[in-house]
């Protein structure tokens, strides 16, 4: 086997507002207090862990969630624009239920074809895929043989997912990611990487 890094890939815990579906994207939503508990059994999970680096969404959501993680690890949190949320442009803060009120045409287009709808000001699921899968490229590159943790959401892991299993973008919510979840990756240096554990 090639030397390998392992990646583990951790969503944020619960937001304010999560009791209804809506589209946040990029906005800047802040943790629950059980969101933050659940960073705290994240911390828990991985104290023991050999991790040499982590690096997260700069959304504060995932960057809270980082430094409780990182407090146990004795490291810093690198954070990276790239790893934000896919945005959603003019349609962010809008739970579904208003959406399909106010744009029924534009959201029943969006649900007919995920990958390539792209909301006004926003991004498809390709434009996610070439924003967040460079980074992990990157980030399995300069962590050759080590183990690190990377914070980001429910959207940037199914894409990151998705890739690895080389399953298509349409599939995106056949994969769960539920908050504070944990997916753990090897990526090895022949350019082939496993999925040892989803959802976690």
């Amino acid at each position: 086997m090639t030397n390998k890094t392992r990646i583990y890939l951790v969503r944020h815990g619960e937001i304010a507002g999560s009791d209804v579906f809506r589209y946040n994207g990029q906005r800047d939503v802040p943790l629950t207090p059980k969101g933050q508990n659940q960073f705290r059994l994240l911390a828990k999970r991985l104290c023991d862990k050999p991790v040499s680096a982590c690096y997260t969404s700069d959304l504060s959501r995932c960057a809270r969630g980082a430094d409780i993680i990182c407090a146990g690890l004795g490291i810093k949190p690198v954070l990276r624009r790239d790893l934000r949320e896919m945005s959603f442009g003019s349609w962010e803060g809008m739970s579904w239920l208003e959406l399909e009120k106010k744009f029924p045409e534009e959201w029943r287009a969006r649900l007919a074809d995920l990958n390539n709808y792209r909301v006004p000001g926003g991004e498809n699921l390709f434009d996610l895929s070439n924003r967040v899968m460079p980074v992990i490229v990157e980030i399995a590159g300069r962590h050759r043989g080590e183990e690190v943790v990377v914070v980001a959401h429910g959207g940037v892991n199914r894409i990151i997912l998705l890739n690895i299993i080389g399953a298509p973008h349409s599939s995106l919510f056949r994969i769960e990611q539920d908050y504070g979840c944990m997916n753990i990756i090897d990526c090895y240096a022949d350019g082939n990487s496993v999925v040892k554990l989803l959802n976690g």
